[in-house]
Parts: C-alpha cells; structure tokens; sequence
C-alpha cells in the first residue's frame, strides 16, 4: 500500500523534531535531505526511481509529485495496451526497448500477480494498397525479433474476429492488455519498501545551487541542490533527476536547459462502444498505418474493466493537462502554436489535422473510419468516452522525436541535474527497460 506525503504534511514535519523515536520514513522527511531526488511521478519517474533504490540501496531516496496522486495524467490517461514492438525501426533503440520492456512487463505482472489479459492484436488491411505496407510491417517485427507474429488472410480474419472485415492482417498474439496506472503504483509500492519517500503536492518550481546549509546540518553542503515548491518549502539533495511528461521541458529550462525539442501537447478523444455491443470486439484491431502521417490512426481496444474504447483522434490540445475540448490555458496554447516546429507541422499535415479535427467534433465521422473495419457498427452503439494527451517533443523543423532526449542544463547546477527531455514510446511497456536506461545514464553523470 503506498503511503505518499502531501507537500503540507512534509513542511509540517519539518517544522519540529519529535522527542519520542520516528520511522524512518519521518526521519528522512524531517531531515529533508536526500542522496537522490526524482521529480516527476509518472510511469518513467517511478521505474526509474525503483531501479535506482534497488540498485543503491545505501542512498536515500525522494521522488516529488505535483498532483495529490501518481501517475494520474499519461500513465492514468493510456489505451492500456501492452504494445510487442511491430513498428519501430530494425535495430533502433525505440525498438529494443518496446520488445525487452514487453518481456519484462509480464515478468513483473506474473511476479506481483497484476491482473492483464493476453488478448492479441491485428493489424488490419482493409484496401489492396495497404497489402505491401502490411507485408513490410511483418519482416520489420521479425526483425525486431517479436514472436510468433504471423500473416492470416480473410478467412483467418473472421475466425479471430467474426465481426471484423479486411483482405490480410498481421496477428500479433502476444499483444495484451493492463491497467497501466494500477502498474505504476505497484512501482511506487516498491520504491518505499526499499525506503523511498514519496511526496505528493508538490510542485518544482526552482532547482538550484544552494547558498548555505541546511539549518542544523553537520555534513556542511553535502547536499548542495535545493529544489523548491511554489509554496516555499525546500528538498535538499546531491543529485535531481526530472521526468516531467507533459512539463519536461519547462522543468529542464528551469536549469538553464534550452527550450528546444518542445512538448507540444496532443489530444486523443476516445468513444466507447455500449455494453451490448461488446460482442463485435475480441481482441486489439489496428489499422495499417499510413507513413504519410504523423499518427497511427483510430483504433478497437479492450480494456481491463470490460469496456471497449475507440480511436483516438490526435488534435491539438490548448492546455496541456487539458482532456476536453474546452480546456485552455494562456500559456500552453501560446508556447505550442508560436513554436516554429508546431507551424512547420501543421504545414506539412494540414488536411490530415482539418480531418482529426472534424472527426473530433462529430462522432459520425469518427465512426465512418471505423466501419472500414467492422461494418455492422454504428453511431447508436457508440458513446462519447475519456480523452488522453500525449507530451509530444518536436524540433524545430517540425519532426517528432522519437528517442531519448537527456539534458543536464548549464552552470554548477547542471553537473548535478539530469532532465529526461523525452523517453521513446510506448513509454509504458517500455518502462521497465527505459528504467534500466535512465539509471546508466544517471550512473554515468553522478558518482552515486
């Protein structure tokens, strides 16, 4: 059971030093000094965090979150598939990672008996010009050495998916889904069994070289890196690392890091298919995707808890923790629309952008582009359902970017500051793996 801190309750134990013994948690929020501070508690922040604690067990550890819970935007915000690696290019590290992060994902859902389903997945060509493209998807993921992946035809289609219609699909068995927050937490549960603090409500607004010591300390400036909330309270520590999400990069320029790859925040809107509808889906239906486009294109997916949802769209969104249409927030839209990379992608995608917008505001037309696939469906057996938002890092050209991006910033705080600016999708089978990446590189910068 985590048991997290609210920023509140953090300075109020700070306040005083108890008389009678504390545990050790107490003790360590008491002191507010930490070997390591993680900020961020997404997916990437906690598995990061728990395979730094398991490998240094010796150090101490503190991970911040600006939310009263973890992992409630991206990580809670997802399709909660468990993605086998099919699309990324041969021998890339996107594609290395997807295909250990899979592995790894159901050792530890095994290991810890998380519920997941292994349900399979087919990528559906529905037009002979998507044939080839198929053909092409499926050497690309034996190369990237995922198993037992296998081309069905009609026939093969309808026996797996009675309701679904295409000339050739891709079958991917070992696709599956999990319920990627309830994931996330079990992270949590292990980095504070190892003695990890977990703090709640709390927002970095300035990481920098501290100027003195702690009051009372005795170890002098040991812990030289002093991150502050918006409400005055500070953490001491020797290291930072970031893994802001949807705020990486306005984190990373705290230290002096460069605006740039940008987080361009992306809005997927989801329906639902009714109760009774259930039936027309099995497993994970997933279009060919087109290479003319930036996104993968609306998709079928089970969940966990029954339901089906459908899409997403992928619009841009005016705030960046913003899940309905309506939200906006000054800033965000402002830093996203005047970006240079933003105007050169929409440029280059502006009738397939018109498009996602469109399919966004009537249901309809969203609905259309999942008939290609399973024709008995309609508008009367879908509802409207949760939305997403993707942190997208963009470059000034307008490219997405895809991989690792780590910065460290300038000056004497940026020899002690790792800012993960970007880690490769899925992020979320990938965790487990990016974790083991973060962690070599937080080895190769920090002498922990």
């Amino acid at each position: 059971m985590i048991r997290n801190l609210s920023s509140a309750s953090f300075a109020s134990l700070s306040a005083a030093v108890p008389k009678s013994p504390v545990t050790l948690l107490t003790r360590l929020v008491h002191t507010r000094t930490y070997d390591v501070a993680v900020v961020g508690g997404g997916i990437v922040g906690l598995a990061t965090a728990r395979e730094l604690i398991l490998r240094h067990p010796a150090l101490s550890f503190v991970l911040l979150e600006k939310e009263k819970e973890l992992a409630v935007h991206q990580s809670g915000h997802n399709s909660g598939v468990i993605h086998s690696g099919i699309y990324y290019t041969p021998g890339s590290l996107k594609a290395r990672l997807c295909v250990k992060g899979a592995t790894m994902a159901y050792e530890y859902l095994d290991k810890k008996r998380l519920p997941y389903k292994r349900c399979g997945k087919l990528i559906v060509a529905v037009e002979r010009e998507e044939i080839p493209r198929l053909q092409a998807l499926y050497e690309r993921g034996q190369k990237n050495h995922v198993r037992d992946l296998s081309m069905i035809d009609a026939k093969g289609i309808r026996e797996r998916e009675p309701f679904c219609r295409g000339l050739m699909a891709l079958e991917s068995p070992h696709t599956g889904i999990v319920d990627w927050r309830r994931v996330s937490l079990a992270y949590a549960d292990d980095f504070q069994e190892a003695g990890g603090t977990v703090v709640t409500e709390y927002e970095a607004s300035d990481i920098t070289v501290a100027k003195e010591s702690p009051a009372g300390g005795r170890e002098g400036m040991k812990y030289p890196i002093a991150i502050r909330d918006k409400k005055g309270t500070e953490v001491r520590c020797q290291y930072v690392l970031t893994c802001g999400g949807l705020f990486s990069d306005r984190l990373s320029q705290i230290s002096g890091c460069s605006p740039e790859p940008c987080i361009v925040p992306f809005r997927g809107d989801y329906l639902i298919l009714k109760p009774e509808k259930h039936y027309l889906v099995k497993g994970n239906i997933y279009p060919v995707p087109d290479p003319k486009f930036p996104f993968l294109g609306v998709h079928f997916t089970p969940r966990m808890d029954g339901s089906v949802w459908l899409g997403p769209n992928a619009i841009l969104a005016f705030k960046r923790e913003g899940y309905k249409m309506y939200d906006f927030d000054i800033q965000d839209f402002g830093n996203a629309i005047f970006f240079r990379g933003l105007q050169k992608l929409i440029l280059k995608n502006l009738m397939y952008g018109v498009g996602e917008m469109y399919r966004g505001v009537f249901k309809g037309a969203q609905v259309k582009l999942l008939q290609r696939f399973i024709p008995e469906l309609s508008t009367r057996d879908v509802l409207r359902g949760p939305a997403g938002v993707r942190a997208q890092a963009l470059d000034r050209e307008g490219n997405l970017v895809d991989d690792f991006v780590f910065d460290g910033g300038v000056g004497d705080v940026g020899g002690r500051v790792l800012h993960v600016r970007n880690a490769p999708s899925p992020a979320a089978t990938s965790s487990l793996a990016i974790a083991e990446v973060v962690a070599d590189e937080v080895e190769r910068r920090f002498v922990l």
